[in-house]
């Protein structure tokens, strides 16, 4: 037994209790390199004060600013088998799973609830980039499902925010069949004449952006988030050549069409309320004129007839961006 290290220095350091440091406290902007005190950074939503880069936020705090009064109501996501393929690289797939849980506080990558935004009832799925790169794997595609299936119980739209690094490797072909499984949910919203609208998140890449990532009837995106299938890294030591700047970027997604509006944090509620009320107005209350005259209201999920049976405007598309940015 040696005496100092053994009793000295742990009466020693029992005199002096652990407290918060800088480290805790401040957090350093990826952008500008701006320390932000915590307590400023959580009032601003996670958006740096000084150049307004938008950091990764919790999904909990993503909700509680996002429905009326932060109130809304968890919904349960079905259950999948935990390690149906005995994955084992560095670690076991189920210690990862274990892990990523204490570290969330989440079953898997994805958040399902219900609240309403600005008076609309919505169903919001969130996805988790802390919990194992927001990975899509069994249960994220479950999730998925059983959030189109809750819209169309309660003719409410589905929003999801997008945040992932691709296919969970750990479940290989399993995975990628949640690419044209999480399609279906979509149709079924398309089906159900409901609106099903994406809010693109730093960073979506991967299996994700290839299936329901870009399938949105309105597709938003936080400033500055990161969009792809492969890494720029990657495309760059693919095709050896130098990448344009802020290529893969919400801003250039939105000057070559791949993204309808990119839209602040702070604004995110308010344009989401329009978007749904101008889209849900239109499924809701489409009329038909027949060559008589005679006005009728179509039921839900029933569209309208073409653009060229009718008085000539805007796509419908068209009108409810113009409509959503006013």
């Amino acid at each position: 037994m040696n005496w100092l290290t053994d009793v000295v220095r742990p009466r020693i350091s029992g005199l002096w209790q652990k407290r918060d440091t800088a480290e805790n406290l401040w957090r350093k902007c990826g952008h500008c390199g701006e320390m932000i005190f915590h307590r400023d950074l959580e009032a601003n939503q996670h958006v740096c004060t000084n150049c307004g880069h938008h950091m990764r936020i919790e999904p909990v705090k993503r909700l509680e600013r996002l429905f009326d009064g932060g109130s809304y109501e968890t919904l349960d996501t079905p259950d999948v088998p935990a390690d149906p393929l005995s994955f084992r690289d560095e670690k076991r797939y189920t210690e990862r799973l274990r892990d990523a849980r204490a570290k969330t506080q989440q079953k898997d990558t994805m958040v399902l609830s219900v609240g309403k935004i600005r008076g609309m009832e919505s169903v919001v799925l969130i996805q988790n980039f802390a919990f194992m790169g927001g990975s899509l794997g069994m249960a994220a595609g479950e999730a998925f499902l059983s959030a189109a299936q809750a819209a169309v119980k309660r003719r409410a739209p589905l929003i999801i925010f997008t945040a992932a690094g691709g296919a969970r490797m750990q479940e290989g072909i399993l995975s990628l069949m949640q690419m044209p499984r999480t399609t279906i949910g979509v149709q079924k919203m398309h089906e159900a004449g409901l609106p099903y609208i994406v809010v693109l998140t730093d960073p979506t890449t991967g299996g994700v952006t290839a299936s329901y990532a870009m399938l949105g009837d309105v597709q938003l995106a936080e400033p500055g988030a990161l969009i792809g299938f492969a890494g720029p890294r990657v495309i760059e030591q693919t095709i050896r050549e130098r990448l344009p700047e802020g290529f893969q970027r919400s801003e250039y997604l939105l000057e070559h069409g791949m993204v309808d509006m990119v839209v602040h944090r702070h604004d995110l509620p308010e344009t989401l309320s329009r978007i749904i009320r101008l889209l849900m107005h239109r499924h809701t209350g489409a009329v038909r004129t027949s060559d008589k005259g005679e006005v009728t209201t179509l039921p839900v999920g029933i569209a309208p007839p073409p653009v060229s049976h009718r008085a000539e405007r805007p796509a419908d598309g068209e009108d409810v961006l113009k409509d959503a940015a006013e």
